[in-house]
């Protein structure tokens, strides 16, 4: 035989290659539908089905064929392998290198459009190869699961039907593959067998409906994205806002301490130059009150030297009397007379910081009632120990329990309501009317979390503001438009609901309710 004439190594292959182990037969043998396999492969495959059928045409037996090595068959092997090794050596087929050789063998996707992808897999039910993305649905639907896949494979005969040689013109719509009329009148009789145009025809129906989830789907998505891209552009342009607004109330801030600094150092200077002129004037006065006591001291000196006894008591009447002089023990001079200067400049500092705060607080408060939503109370959710108002805008302690049925998302022991809505992304924002209540609990509620914070603040009104990807949870005096505190650093993994505590109503003095506040959307 001719190298020329001799079929190729990948035409040996695909024409004696075991269907089971996907090699050329070893030790070929074949069944009673005519059907060859490797010895080996035939008793696993039967010994772990537990059951005697022909891999690829499902005839089963009733009893285990006795299964004897086709000697002829694997003498035909042999002799086609001997003279494919002796080609090669000769340098005849198969002489191309073997990278070469594996991509001129590359098999194309049936289903890609366009540019085809390289096939993965072949799927002998459907006579078809599939690229990666396109085999994903025989690994996710259930009668494609059951599919024979196989190594990417070219289908000469993609119409006919591999076991009989007939025509595919059914389709079995359990199995999911096309059928000829002798499979569906075989092992495919108790299925649901339907012609392949009338299955073909309800196809082209789903891939119009389809085709058109898809371009809706498609709508959607540029819609997230522009929505996005928006968001974008104007975060940005809020950063650059943010940092001009940062910059000027830091300026401002720094000309604060510098001015506070200059006034701190003048003040400091001109304290210690009253001490030194008051220092001055006084040892001024001392120094001339020792200047006449010395004088004194010289006179007195001198009487004492006189003999003349007459000129002695004269003199003495006259010389006798003490200078004037003041009374030093009550006069003191104080070193530390900066006392307290350092602290009132600090003082007058913080208290520029505190109306900067309060301008930023405020501009705060007007930019997160654009996030308000309408909260109601849920009733459900009640302990029997509150009073809901019909609308469910206002919740208060009555003075007897009320009977209600027993769920587990209410309140049984703490006088507590959550909202109805829940919350599980995104910004939040409602506010609450407190009154004069003594004692109130406000703020959101999740079942695998509990905190708690004290403040000393006494609003009328409470704004609650949440930001759920942030993880954090603020609260404001809505009124006065200030900063009360801010839980940051949560983990939020539930939805979180509005919660609501007037708590008891200690002997009347906290009887007053908690109401929900009417909103307007970026007020």
């Amino acid at each position: 035989m001719s190298t020329q004439t001799m079929m190729s190594p990948e035409e040996f292959e695909e024409q004696f290659k075991c269907c089971i182990c996907l090699h050329v037969h070893s030790d070929p043998v074949s069944i009673v539908c005519g059907h060859n396999f490797c010895l080996d492969c035939i008793e696993g495959y039967w010994d772990s089905r537990g059951r005697w059928e022909c891999p690829l045409c499902k005839r089963t037996f009733k009893k285990r064929p006795e299964l004897r090595i086709n000697r002829e068959f694997a003498d035909i092997i042999d002799f086609i392998k001997r003279s494919l090794r002796a080609a090669r050596e000769d340098g005849g087929v198969d002489a191309v290198a073997p990278e070469r050789r594996h991509e001129t063998n590359k098999v194309p996707c049936d289903i890609c459009l366009g540019h085809k992808a390289t096939a993965v897999k072949s799927c002998l039910a459907c006579q078809a190869s599939y690229c990666e993305t396109h085999l994903a649905p025989h690994g996710k639907v259930a009668a494609l699961q059951r599919h024979r896949l196989t190594d990417p494979a070219t289908f000469s005969s993609r119409h006919l039907c591999r076991i009989h040689d007939e025509p595919l013109t059914m389709f079995c719509k359990k199995e999911q593959m096309p059928l000829c009329a002798s499979c569906s009148e075989g092992k495919h009789q108790h299925h649901q067998v339907v012609p392949l145009e009338k299955e073909s025809r309800r196809t082209k129906s789903h891939l119009r409906a389809t085709k058109v989830n898809v371009v809706q789907m498609i709508q959607a998505q540029l819609g997230k994205m522009e929505e996005i891209t928006n968001s974008l552009d104007l975060s940005k342009k809020v950063t650059e806002r943010e940092l001009q607004s940062g910059a000027q109330v830091c300026s401002k801030l720094i000309a604060a301490v510098l001015r506070q600094q200059a006034e701190l150092v003048e003040e400091l200077e001109r304290r210690q130059e009253e001490a030194e002129q008051k220092a001055e004037q006084l040892l001024a006065e001392l120094e001339q009150e020792l200047d006449e006591l010395r004088t004194k001291g010289g006179e007195l000196q001198h009487l004492e030297l006189t003999q003349n006894t007459l000129d002695l008591l004269q003199g003495f009447q006259t010389l006798g009397a003490l200078p004037p002089s003041r009374d030093w023990s009550q006069v003191s001079v104080c070193s530390d007379h900066s006392a307290g200067t350092v602290r009132r400049a600090v003082g007058r500092l913080v208290g520029v910081c505190q109306e900067a705060a309060d301008v930023l607080s405020a501009e705060e408060v007007d930019r997160m009632s654009r996030y308000a939503v309408d909260v109601t109370l849920d009733p459900d959710t009640a302990s029997g120990w509150l009073l809901l108002s019909a609308d469910g805008k206002k919740v208060s302690v009555s003075g007897q329990r009320t009977p209600l049925p027993s769920s587990p998302q209410r309140f049984d022991t703490c006088v507590c309501v959550l909202g109805k809505r829940s919350f599980t992304c995104g910004r939040r924002y409602w506010e609450v009317e407190v009154g004069h209540k003594s004692e109130w609990d406000l703020g959101v509620a999740r079942e695998s979390i509990n905190r708690k914070g004290v403040i000393t603040e006494t609003p009328r009104r409470v704004a609650i503001f949440l930001d759920y990807e942030d993880g954090s949870v603020s609260f404001y005096d809505a009124e006065a438009k200030t900063h009360i505190y801010t839980f940051s650093g949560c983990s939020f993994t539930e939805p979180l609901l509005p919660y609501f505590n007037p708590c008891l109503q200690d002997n009347g003095r906290n009887a007053a309710p908690l109401v929900i506040c009417p909103l307007a959307r970026g007020k």
